[in-house]
């Protein structure tokens, strides 16, 4: 059973909040209410998200400040963070949104379908790279006990199946991504997801009979 990605909703508003909820839910993900920046860094102590919907006007802790100290966390740093902001500044306002870390910036009024389809983009990228993580694992795991349990030929042949899985849904993401208008940043996040799953397709083909590779530590990139 695939899990749900969480996505944190930060706004100081309780009705931006229901809003945000009424947009997001066709997408079927667990949907986190954050009404301070405060509350936002707490709730990103324990859980892991997929991307955080953040508005800049808040009192207190501004959403600027906010993305400041999550990106100055490891655990939270690479998590993508998309600005909401009722007032639009300007060119420089914008700037500083994209220097805080943002990987868009969005004006309200906006367009429903425009923010879930942007959202949706960064939950699928999370939820590959879920896989690929576990993939990663589970064939650490099973060569580990392979001469213990079953044939290595076997264990090899199952990950080989799972692995070209994950791919073909990386591929398919991929073109998707090339056919729209898409964030730089999600094209990028993409090609760095293939190229992981390149990695650990020669890893996995390096360890078939015949092709003599050994039982070290896989060439998995991070």
């Amino acid at each position: 059973m695939v899990q749900k990605a969480k996505i944190l909703l930060v706004d100081d508003r309780p009705e931006n909040l229901l809003a945000l909820e009424a947009i997001l839910s066709a997408l079927d993900q667990t949907l986190v209410r954050a009404s301070s920046g405060e509350e936002a860094l707490k709730a990103l102590l324990t859980d892991d998200f997929a991307v955080i919907l953040l508005d800049v006007q808040m009192p207190g802790m501004d959403g600027f400040e906010t993305a400041a100290h999550i990106k100055r966390r490891e655990r939270t740093r690479d998590i993508p963070i998309i600005f909401l902001t009722a007032i639009n500044h300007g060119p420089h306002h914008t700037f500083r949104g994209y220097a805080a870390g943002a990987v868009d910036y969005i004006s309200k009024p906006f367009d429903p379908w425009v923010l879930r389809a942007k959202v949706s983009v960064f939950v699928e990228l999370y939820m590959k790279n879920c896989q690929l993580k576990e993939q990663a694992e589970l064939l650490r795991r099973q060569l580990a006990g392979a001469g213990e349990t079953r044939e290595p030929s076997g264990v090899l042949a199952e990950l080989s199946a799972r692995l070209a899985a994950v791919e073909e849904q990386a591929e398919a993401l991929s073109k998707q991504l090339d056919d729209e208008s898409a964030d730089a940043s999600a094209v990028a996040t993409a090609a760095h997801l293939e190229r992981k799953l390149t990695g650990l397709r020669r890893a996995l083909d390096a360890l078939e009979p015949g092709t003599g590779g050994g039982s070290g530590p896989l060439p998995v990139e991070s």
